[in-house]
């Protein structure tokens, strides 16, 4: 077994600390020798499947103690894991298990119909009992109960997250088993995080940012307290309840929490056992750092930035937060970063350049998407007039990010833009491609149509839809049908009429969408 896996970390945790509690959700519970013995049950039917090696599992389903032993039950195989947002529209869904060759999908009863809406015809597993056709994990934990043994090698592939890429499709993102382990060595250690901490589980587990949670708990044998967010009445009582200490957002969160009366959030020193916040998935305001100065106020703030082709590039320690909140900050563990020039120079201060990543946390590339993965990944030789070379053997790989930034006086990063015109919204990256596709299938009596976002200081980026057509549609009939085939978050919160749109000089087939921001913004 390599030790360069998430695997080992569970063995060991079950190991010498089998009854302690390990996963928390609301009243219910499991410790480290029950989550060990469901996983392996788990682990021990999926090999039972008879699947070729390296054939991807998606896990489509709500949060809950279950959804951790899937995941943590497909990486104790050969198989790779493709968590599915339960945000994830059936036509999304779908898309993805296309594209990634789904052999197996893990679900809960309340998803099952949106699988059996897309005919999917590999293998179904329900967390309860539906019906004598699928399987559950009831049965498997009546019926497994033989010993599981396996062999991890820290170098296969473990994990396909997708995000939305440059096509406006989502692209798949490989990650290996050493990356995740990586990953939790490296949180630990600059989060200061230790035995004792409960680390809240609020975020979802669709991307590396969420999954990290559970892998920083079981590599400092921890306790994660899992939440679902729907009010914040229920969020700030799970802080409460769980005495969380580690708490991972998204700005996104902390708008939530915080557009709520001052007077109905609880007393400060109901808050004192949490120590630590991060954030991560978009900008962070000064509001945003007031407000949870103001309410937890023991807590040190960590703002973080990480790209899609790395698992995290810096980190913002918290004696810098109000002094440069708008900062970055520097490069984390392992990790040296360069901003450079269009002629391959690095940048001098406060220069705009992009974000050249090189070191640790490299994840393997982009799944089936060689276009994507040039355009990305690229030979260290991109930075020969920025360091030296002399000696090196191999073509190492360095991850041109697509971010451009600046770097101050004093070595601090900050982010200026997106190389292409991805949206940023919630935490969410929303291609304008996708929408504007559904809307060109689906909205036949639209002529034309431009998505593209405009800063909102609460959700990062506010989608925007303009479109033309031969009379104005009703907003509702738009969001209507839009809604029957884009995640939530995906939705257009402004959608404006005109009779037609500006187009690109040197392009009549291109829509001016910088003209269109512009008249919004005057408006």
């Amino acid at each position: 077994m390599s030790i360069n896996c998430i695997r080992t970390l569970l063995e060991d945790a079950a190991l010498t600390h089998s009854d302690k509690t390990s996963v928390v959700f609301g009243d219910k519970s499991v410790t480290y020798g029950e989550l060990f013995s469901r996983v392996n049950q788990v682990a021990f039917y999926l090999e039972e499947l008879g699947l070729p090696k390296d054939s991807r599992i998606g896990i489509y389903s709500n949060k809950g103690i279950e959804q951790v032993v899937s995941v943590l039950a497909i990486l104790s195989t050969n198989h790779i894991l493709v968590p599915l947002t339960k945000l994830l529209k059936p036509e999304q869904v779908e898309y993805i298990i296309n594209d990634c060759d789904i052999k197996c999908i893990i679900t809960d009863k309340l998803k099952l119909e949106s699988i059996e809406e897309i005919n999917f015809d590999g293998h179904i597993i329900s967390y309860e009992t539906t019906s004598k056709d699928i399987a559950s994990f009831d049965e498997i934990y009546k019926y497994y109960n033989k010993p599981y043994i396996c062999d991890i090698n820290g170098h296969n592939n473990a994990v396909i997250t997708y995000s939305f890429g440059l096509s406006g499709t989502p692209k798949g993102i490989v990650i290996s088993h050493r990356n995740l382990i990586d990953s939790a060595r490296v949180v630990s250690q600059y989060l200061h995080l230790e035995e004792n901490d409960i680390i809240s589980g609020l975020l979802i587990f669709n991307l590396d940012y969420g999954l990290n949670q559970i892998f920083c708990t079981l590599y400092k044998k921890a306790r994660l307290a899992l939440h679902r967010f729907i009010l914040p009445e229920d969020f700030f009582n799970h802080l409460i309840n769980d005495g969380v200490t580690v708490l991972p957002v998204m700005p996104v969160n902390l708008s939530q929490m915080f557009d709520e009366d001052v007077r109905r959030i609880p007393s400060a020193d109901l808050f004192d056992s949490v120590k630590t916040i991060t954030s991560s998935g978009g900008n962070v305001t000064e509001k945003m750092i007031g407000d949870c100065k103001k309410h937890f106020q023991k807590a040190s703030f960590y703002s973080m930035h990480g790209l899609t082709e790395a698992f995290r590039s810096t980190y913002l320690d918290p004696s810098q937060v109000e002094i440069r909140p708008d900062s970055i900050g520097r490069p984390i563990p392992d990790v040296e970063l360069y901003v450079i020039n269009a002629d391959g120079n690095e940048c001098a201060v406060r220069e705009v350049g992009e974000l050249i990543h090189r070191g640790g946390y490299i994840y393997r590339g982009f799944w089936n998407a060689p276009e994507q993965n040039a355009e990305r990944f690229k030979s260290v030789q991109i930075l020969k007039d920025v360091i030296n070379l002399e000696g090196q053997l191999t073509d190492e790989i360095v991850v041109a990010s697509g971010d451009y930034v600046y770097k101050d006086e004093e070595g601090y990063l900050y982010f200026v833009s997106r190389q292409d015109d991805m949206i940023k919204t919630r935490g969410f990256r929303v291609s304008p491609y996708e929408v504007e596709s559904v809307v060109a299938i689906n909205i036949p009596q639209i002529d034309q149509c431009a998505v593209f976002g405009i800063d909102n200081e609460l959700i990062e980026q506010e989608i925007v839809m303009v479109y033309s057509a031969a009379g104005q549609i009703s907003e509702n009939e738009i969001v209507f049908e839009l809604k029957k085939h884009l995640a939530s978050y995906m939705i257009p919160s402004r959608i404006v009429f005109k009779k037609s749109l500006p187009l690109i000089q040197s392009d009549k087939s291109q829509i001016n969408k910088s003209e269109l921001k512009r008249t919004l913004s005057d408006n």
